[in-house]
């Protein structure tokens, strides 16, 4: 039997959100078999909107260990909007083609939605009228208004999401059995004490 796929990534654009992926990576990383790494257009710190700096484990150019990747998540942040990154685009573009998963929140899922990844998948994002206005955007059909969407490979969620993001990251990744994970998201979302 082949290793299973352990690796997650997470990609850091300048001025990431926080919170948006913190819940999903926390609890994959520390309580999981898999490993949390990050990866960025290039190897300098991302400094988030927090003004929290991460440090860089692989540039988008010298990632080769596609085998062992299980996920990669998009964070949002506030670069998405006015950046095309090309780099960026040429990644997921492959990891399209070997169908790794992609988690994307907030501006993030703007960025796929203007790039065309979300043509021809149910998807959301933080409103209609923003993917409206992105040029090019075919999707229309497929937008649905909600807290997380999943299909075709693809999770999207809007800004507000973080809960329903990491519940669908957890389900897909399979990180514990249904029970202890419906249980984590009637806690975070609901509140352990009510």
């Amino acid at each position: 039997m082949g290793m299973s796929k352990n690796e997650i990534l997470v990609l850091l654009t300048h001025q990431w959100c926080d919170w948006e992926a913190s819940y999903a990576i926390a609890v994959a990383n520390s309580f999981s078999d898999y490993v949390v790494k990050t990866i960025a257009i290039d190897d300098l710190p991302k400094t988030s909107m927090g003004g929290i700096k991460a440090g860089i484990d692989y540039t988008i150019e010298n990632y080769q260990a596609f085998d062992n990747l299980a996920m990669v998540i998009l964070p949002g942040g506030l670069s998405w909007e006015e950046n095309d990154y090309d780099e960026i685009k040429k990644f997921v573009k492959r990891l399209t083609e070997i169908k790794i998963p992609i988690a994307a929140i907030c501006g993030a899922t703007y960025f796929l939605c203007k790039h065309g990844f979300l043509d021809n998948v149910k998807h959301t994002g933080d409103s209609f009228e923003l993917f409206q206005s992105a040029e090019g955007y075919k999707g229309e059909n497929l937008y649905v208004s909600a807290q997380v969407v999943v299909d075709g490979g693809f999770i999207t969620a809007n800004e507000t999401g973080a809960v329903e993001f990491a519940y669908e990251i957890f389900k897909l990744l399979k990180v514990d059995s249904d029970e202890e994970m419906k249980q984590w998201f009637d806690n975070f979302k609901n509140g352990a004490v009510r």
